[in-house]
């Protein structure tokens, strides 16, 4: 841990004893902003604030933040006889970039900066992300994520870095180096999430039961965290879902004895978003489920009026100690001076705020070179690749001119872009290809239904998945694990509408198919480019192509990936998980034979494995 978050013991002791009972439970609240004005931050004594997926302030633009975060510290800040002043502090879910804000530079998403395995390349990304953070005034973010996913089926396995705990292991430490820095004012809180082994769940059901020994989940699933913590990270968040039946958010050995405990992190626990409403229906009995389990501070989207209430009764009624309350206070507290919010100026008079760094062409070339270090290339028969920058180009594919896309989810909403136009700044794969390939024709029905021998030398189809987050992201055949898993775990669970029914694109998505089909049968060869949260079955689309790249979901610079297209860089990129060559070959109960191409795999122009 850092020693800043320790430096201020004797300062903490002093405000916690001036502390009404109110203040001290309002600074273990984070609700959302739509839930609470300026003014009820400042009365209720909440601690913290954050923005879910799709909620940001005004039209969305830098200085529509700081304008909102200014407000809530001047109503924090205010003096006055009946509270002590203790500053607020903002969190947002800036997962690759600051994705919820517009114009932001998006970068790719964990799974194709997994295949990249690129330490220094982690930390100047990080880096770019917190100054595009501080720019809008914001000073906590919940990332990373270090689940190791195990399951193709899981919604959130983009979000992975891979399958097993090495390359995260690897990757958090420059991640949470280059987020908090020295703690100064180019500095944000980091969050490692979810803990613990929410990667693990059976047949991929988000929030659901990880079914494993605790040497199976030390080994696969907390190993990434030991890097997190040793590079002091500030905060941790409880995973929705349960360990052996019983769920994380209420699990006291987990949270208290292993985490507080024997690994002596010092510093916040957060919840996830309501996580605590899935231990009880009783609302009073999950709350002190939650904070006696070990949960510092409490992501209450709505109902921070009734937390309140509820724990002034449970302090009251001896149900939560007072040295319990103290000690979730005194970890709020702890970050908030490790951060320096004691001292620093309003969010409008600090560092960054408003800074031009926002979006930057700087920023953008750490994404464009993510973008090219995140390729993976499968397939390159008769070396098709690398394009001819004059060679006569079909471009077609849903997602060839398609920024959501190309983002995938979080990114501005929850799951996803609103729209293909909806991000300032970005450029997408076509974009990218016809600025520097002049003969390229773009496919306007996406369907390659222009393709023609005499015209076309090579057509380029991007293919795949649309965007998702969480668990509309998952892939269930039927509902039968899921009624299996809800019997079994101790408390509830939210189970969300599936993104389809199979792990094959064929099924998911016909048109791409259709559209390879379509043009290969007009004699042009095809260089298939897929955008996936995950590895797919894909048998048919790559035996028809002749060039097949795993893209994964890049981000906001189209133009890194016709860098490595035309040459400009050789793919280095390998897979950070199996790829599976049926559907049978997922899950836990993967055997080798089921694997099309093995972790680890990966073409470079000379065809040789990058591993």
């Amino acid at each position: 841990m850092s020693a800043k978050l320790f430096a201020n013991e004797d300062t903490i002791d002093a405000l916690i004893v001036q502390m009404s009972i109110q203040q001290k439970i309002g600074q273990l609240v984070q609700t959302e902003r739509m839930a609470v004005s300026a003014e009820e931050v400042a009365q209720y004594h909440i601690g913290s604030v954050l923005s879910g997926g799709g909620s940001w302030p005004g039209d969305n633009r830098v200085e529509d933040w700081v304008a909102m975060n200014e407000a809530y510290w001047q109503a924090t800040m205010k003096p006055s006889a009946a509270r002590v002043n203790i500053p607020i502090i903002y969190g947002v879910d800036a997962v690759h970039g600051h994705n919820n804000v517009q114009g932001a530079t998006i970068f790719p998403h964990n799974i194709g900066l997994g295949a990249a395995n690129d330490p220094d390349l982690m930390h100047r990304i990080a880096q770019a992300t917190a100054r595009e953070i501080l720019a809008t005034g914001v000073d906590w973010t919940f990332a990373p994520t270090i689940a190791v996913a195990k399951d193709a089926h899981w919604g959130r396995m983009y979000e992975s870095y891979g399958e097993t705990p090495e390359i995260a292991s690897g990757l958090v430490g420059p991640v949470v180096q280059g987020l908090q820095g020295a703690l100064d004012d180019d500095s944000v809180a980091a969050c490692l999430k979810h803990w613990v082994g929410d990667g693990g769940t059976r047949a991929g059901i988000d929030q659901g039961d990880t079914s494993v020994t605790w040497d199976e989940l030390n080994e696969a699933h907390i190993t990434p965290y030991l890097a997190g913590l040793q590079a002091g990270a500030l905060s941790v968040m409880v995973s929705f879902s349960s360990w052996n039946r019983r769920k994380c958010h209420g699990h006291r050995f987990l949270i208290t004895d292993y985490l507080k405990g024997t690994l002596g992190f010092g510093g916040v626990v957060i919840s996830d978003w309501d996580g605590i409403d899935y231990l009880s229906k009783d609302y009073p009995e999950a709350i002190a489920q939650g904070l006696n389990a070990g949960i510092d501070v409490f992501m209450v989207s709505e109902n921070w009026r009734e937390f309140l209430r509820a724990m002034e009764d449970l302090i009251a009624a001896g149900v939560v100690s007072m040295t319990r309350l103290d000690d979730a206070v005194r970890r709020m507290l702890r970050l908030k001076f490790a951060l320096g919010l004691f001292h620093k100026p309003s969010p409008a008079l600090r560092k960054w705020s408003n800074s031009s760094c926002f979006g930057s062409d700087a920023h953008r070339q750490v994404a464009r070179e993510a973008v090219r270090k995140s390729l993976v290339l499968l397939k390159n028969s008769n070396s098709i690749l690398p394009l001819n920058r004059s060679a006569r180009i079909l471009v077609a594919g849903k997602s060839a001119h398609n920024i959501a896309n190309q983002c995938g989810g979080f990114t501005i909403g929850w799951q996803g872009v609103p729209s293909q136009d909806g991000l300032i700044g970005s450029t997408t794969i076509w974009e990218a290809i016809k600025a520097c390939a002049p003969n390229a024709q773009f496919s306007h029905a996406g369907l390659g239904q222009e393709a023609n021998q005499d015209l076309h030398d090579v057509a380029l189809v991007v293919i795949g998945e649309t965007p998702y987050a969480e668990g509309f992201g998952d892939i269930r055949a039927n509902d039968n694990a899921v009624i299996e898993t809800g019997s079994q775990v101790q408390g509830l669970m939210k189970v969300l509408q599936p993104y389809g029914q199979s792990l094959h694109l064929a099924q998911l998505h016909p048109e791409d198919l259709a559209c390879i089909k379509t043009i290969v049968a007009q004699g042009v060869p095809v260089v298939a480019v897929m955008l996936s949260g995950r590895p797919l079955v894909v048998t048919p689309e790559l035996a028809l192509a002749d060039g097949f790249v795993a893209a994964w979901l890049p981000g906001s610079e189209g133009a890194g990936v016709a860098d490595v297209l035309f040459g400009d860089a050789d793919f280095s990129a390998c897979l950070s998980f199996s790829w599976m060559s049926d559907e049978a070959g997922t899950g836990q109960a993967r055997v080798e034979a089921a694997n099309l191409f093995p972790a680890g795999y990966g073409l470079t122009y000379a065809g040789e494995v990058t591993d």
